[in-house]
């Protein structure tokens, strides 16, 4: 299937989903699923994935449920909502083994809004130590630095602060590092009214476009560590 635009179907497919979401309602919905969600996804990752290889030629764009599109039930084995299904569309593409990988390239659709960024939703321990390390280590701070400004600058804002104060272990480190080291993840990002092109094949244009002004966080990343 050649990428064509989402049609309006997607988002409508979505909104009814948030409003009747029970799997009765998704059962006797199916084919508006696999047409409008599913297909249609699959064939923007192709697309995207393809031309997203002219900045990271290292890319991997997997146009499947879990490979570039996440699954669209809800774990919520954990969760006092109950839900089962989630009101979104999101796809990602990632360097290397996608377990490991330390940063991606993510767009979310969701009824009303695009939401488009790179970088990691969470570091687990090991890779927030390693974080935290190379935060301390000026040469690689500042690389960082330029990076997360030049993303900001774009209309790209950085995210992933959640600690008020300084790790323990921490209070000595330069007042550079004071922000950076009360992340516990690193990505930047931004919401917006669907474009223009949303229905149609540039889309990918579009999208690819706003990648590349986050792509030297998402080389920041992937380079330090993963």
């Amino acid at each position: 299937m050649t990428f064509a635009g989402f049609p309006h179907q997607t988002q409508e497919f979505l909104a009814n989903l948030s409003a009747h979401n029970t799997k009765e309602w998704f059962d006797a919905h199916r084919n508006d699923y696999e047409q409008f969600y599913l297909e249609q996804a699959r064939a923007f990752v192709v697309a995207a994935g393809d031309a997203l290889r002219a900045i990271s030629p290292r890319i991997n764009a997997e146009p499947k449920v879990n490979g570039s599109i996440f699954r669209i039930n809800r774990d919520i084995r954990f969760s006092q909502d109950k839900t089962p299904y989630k009101d979104h569309l999101d796809v990602w593409f990632w360097e290397g083994d996608r377990r490991e990988a330390a940063s991606g390239y993510y767009l979310r659709i969701t009824p009303e809004a695009i939401g488009i960024g790179v970088g990691a939703h969470g570091f687990d321990s090991e890779r927030l130590a390693d974080f935290r390390n190379a935060v301390l280590d000026t040469r690689t701070r500042n690389r960082l630095l330029k990076a997360s400004e030049a993303a900001t600058r774009a209309g790209f804002p950085l995210s992933g602060e959640h600690y008020k104060r300084l790790p323990r272990g921490f209070e000595d480190a330069p007042e550079a590092a004071h922000r950076l080291l009360r992340h516990k993840a690193l990505w930047a990002g931004s919401d917006q009214a669907p474009p223009a092109s949303f229905h149609t094949k540039a889309f990918v244009g579009w999208a690819v476009r706003r990648w590349e002004k986050m792509t030297p966080l998402h080389r920041w990343l992937v380079d330090t560590l993963q």
